[in-house]
């Protein structure tokens, strides 16, 4: 399989260092000091992400062309769509450690950023398998497939963090205190050096993206073989993650249709992997299905909410330590 891609060497780099920058800003300048995010901060935030995503799309469609501009406008809509379910089990890991309200931005914006990293080595992985082996596109595309029909079978069961291997691993080799300190992650204590919860936090975030990065990715690489645009679409979509916690992790329980939505999601773009040699979906046509998909299965959700929403909701204040 060839893949050409349209990231110059000086692309990457300048869309890296533009990415840190926003971070830094965001963290050093707009969120020096731990508070509750707001929902208007929250909603000004989103829109400052969904434009900045949308200027550069502008500018991928300008220089590269109107199919590269679908594909990272694809991308990004999966990717968007596919960080709902990140949201919820974000709301269940800060519920279940009692973060402080305050922390929590914190917490996300070290997330993402070493999220940045690791979907960066899954990306270039990812392109390289493609470009050697041209087989593993029905891999890729048959696990998107089955990973659509177990969404859309997977019953609601609650989300127990403290029976993940890699928390029940750090929770064994870490030295950690059970009480907060703050913000900090680390904690000097009779001359050793302890973790505070918010690392487990941290750790128990970092490992969720992980797991959700196996199914985003090769849903993108399903739209595009371009690196540069797989790479880009996707940190566009979790840069604009944080903020979109805070402005939907309350009312995500009214979106009971929407996991339908998505694993119909999944299931297409797997098919249209497992087709690309026989029939080539074009990338409007791509477009237009994930968007109707997702868009429907919310409109259904807000059109026929359930009657008893107590149960699903997710309660992000602090509960009863568990550290």
């Amino acid at each position: 399989m060839d893949i050409e891609s349209v990231g110059t060497p000086g692309l990457w780099i300048g869309f890296t260092i533009f990415v840190l920058a926003m971070l830094a800003l965001d963290l050093g300048v707009f969120h020096r000091r731990a508070h509750a995010i707001s929902i208007k901060e929250a909603l000004l935030w989103s829109i400052v992400w969904i434009v900045l995503a949308f200027i550069f799309n502008t500018g991928v469609y300008s220089w590269f062309g109107a199919t590269r501009g679908l594909e990272f406008l694809t991308g990004y809509l999966i990717e968007k769509a596919l960080a709902v379910d990140n949201i919820f089990v974000f709301a269940v890991i800060f519920s279940y450690f009692a973060v402080p309200v305050g922390y929590q931005h914190k917490v996300l914006f070290w997330g993402i950023l070493g999220a940045l990293v690791l979907r960066a080595i899954f990306i270039v992985l990812g392109a390289a398998l493609l470009q050697k082996f041209h087989w593993v596109i029905y891999i890729f595309g048959a696990f998107l497939i089955l990973t659509g029909i177990k969404l859309l079978l997977q019953r609601d069961d609650e989300i127990h963090p403290e029976r993940n291997p890699v928390f029940r691993l750090f929770k064994r080799m870490v030295r950690s205190v059970s009480e907060y300190h703050g913000g900090r992650f680390f904690l000097l204590k009779n001359g050793k050096w302890y973790a505070t919860p918010l690392l487990l936090v941290l750790v128990s975030i970092e490992v969720t993206d992980v797991i959700f990065a196996l199914d985003s990715i090769p849903a993108i690489f399903a739209i595009t073989s371009d690196p540069f645009i797989v790479y880009t679409s996707n940190i566009f979509a979790i840069l604009g993650l944080r903020s979109l916690y805070f402005l939907l992790a309350g009312v995500m329980h009214k979106f009971q249709y929407l996991k339908i939505g998505l694993s119909l999601v999944l299931a297409f773009v797997g098919t249209k992997m497992v087709l690309a040699d026989i029939y080539k979906i074009p990338i409007a046509a791509s477009l237009g299905v994930v968007a109707a998909l997702i868009a429907g299965s919310m409109i259904l959700s807000l059109w026929r909410p359930e009657k008893d929403t107590k149960t699903n909701s997710v309660d992000t204040q602090p509960m009863k330590r568990h550290a």
